[in-house]
């Protein structure tokens, strides 16, 4: 088994952080990506670069004028705020199907769902090869490996088609998954971050090609507080190809493992041939949001759930945060998802 990561993943170095009125550090520190290396030595992983594979698998999920937004803004923003630090939204955009401007102001409160998505002059080589990095994690399942981790920094599962927040702006699960089945692969999105998908669940929310799947505390008290109710199954030809599975704050081991067996039988009963793994690890005990309460041991009995179907498993890096036990908590996924 082997991990993906490239190091201009770490230029990104969120400031910004908009909490109960106060602007705070941003919690996706740089520093997050030395405790995750060290869970994948430890795990005994061989840790490669990941390849170019340019624009288009990233066109394929998210919008040109998106893309370009990311792209493009921190420099056009630049030329009339000379000593701008990082391009955050004053508003948000209450209706994105109405109008939309080329203006660089109204452009990043159309693109960010929240604050915490600020964007540097060093963002999006950070941002790019973050998905890039979650590619080259697909071409080692399209060549035979039955497991790899993508060290995907910053994460993904936020994000929609056009529109950034929760510290994600392109959604590398989706965007592997989409890859994936494009090279013919019937591919299942088992989302196990604490907070629901619910980019990934927006971008596939219409189609019956790739089920998604996440696993998350009750909207109804914790992030993305919008999305991610049991009644949110899909629309259209996607009707039924969505499931939410919702946990209670504070959930443990146990409640947990029952809930990820209900999630596997429909993974199973959808036929998928490889499951794309939206990796957060921040369902710990020890983490700072404090949503779930699963142990360090916990994680290597999901990873031996997940690899138990027999079938390919993609690991892509979502949440996870600063605490002492992360690195520990990858190599207990890690060594788990090994087992199998």
């Amino acid at each position: 088994m082997k991990a993906i990561f490239d190091d201009r993943q770490r230029l990104h170095d969120p400031q910004f952080r908009l909490s109960d009125g106060k602007v705070i550090l941003n919690p996706d520190r740089p520093e997050r990506v030395e405790e995750l290396l060290r869970g994948v030595k430890l795990a005994g992983l061989e840790l490669t670069k990941p390849t170019d594979h340019g624009m288009a698998p990233l066109a394929a999920i998210h919008t040109p004028r998106y893309l370009s937004f990311l792209r493009r803004i921190f420099d056009q923003r630049s030329k009339t705020v000379p000593d701008l630090a990082e391009v955050v939204p004053g508003r948000i955009s209450p209706d994105r199907s109405v109008h939309y401007s080329y203006d660089p102001e109204a452009q990043i409160g159309f693109h960010n769902s929240d604050t915490s998505c600020p964007i540097s002059a060093y963002s999006w080589e950070a941002i790019y090869w973050s998905a890039q990095t979650a590619l080259s994690g697909a071409d080692l399942i399209l060549g035979d490996q039955r497991a790899a981790y993508a060290l995907s920094r910053p994460s993904g599962h936020h994000a929609y088609r056009e529109v950034a927040g929760g510290f994600c702006f392109l959604n590398n699960s989706a965007i592997a998954a989409e890859y994936l089945h494009a090279h013919g692969h019937r591919v299942a999105i088992v989302d196990i971050d604490v907070h629901h998908g619910n980019g990934t669940q927006g971008i596939f929310y219409d189609s019956d090609e790739v089920l998604t799947v996440s696993i998350h505390v009750d909207p109804a008290e914790f992030y993305p507080f919008y999305a991610g109710g049991t009644q949110e199954c899909g629309t259209g030809r996607g009707t039924g190809y969505n499931l939410n599975l919702i946990l209670p704050r504070g959930t443990g081991d146990a409640t947990y493992m029952a809930t990820l067996d209900r999630a596997l039988e429909q993974v199973s009963a959808f036929g998928a041939s490889v499951i794309v793994v939206a990796l957060g690890l921040d369902a710990h005990e020890g983490d700072p949001f404090q949503g779930l309460k699963i142990t360090t041991e916990g994680f290597a009995r999901i990873a031996e759930l997940l690899g138990s179907l027999g079938i390919p498993v993609l690991c892509v890096q979502e949440g996870g945060y600063m605490q002492p036990s992360l690195g520990d908590n990858l190599e207990s996924f890690l060594g788990g998802l090994q087992s199998t």
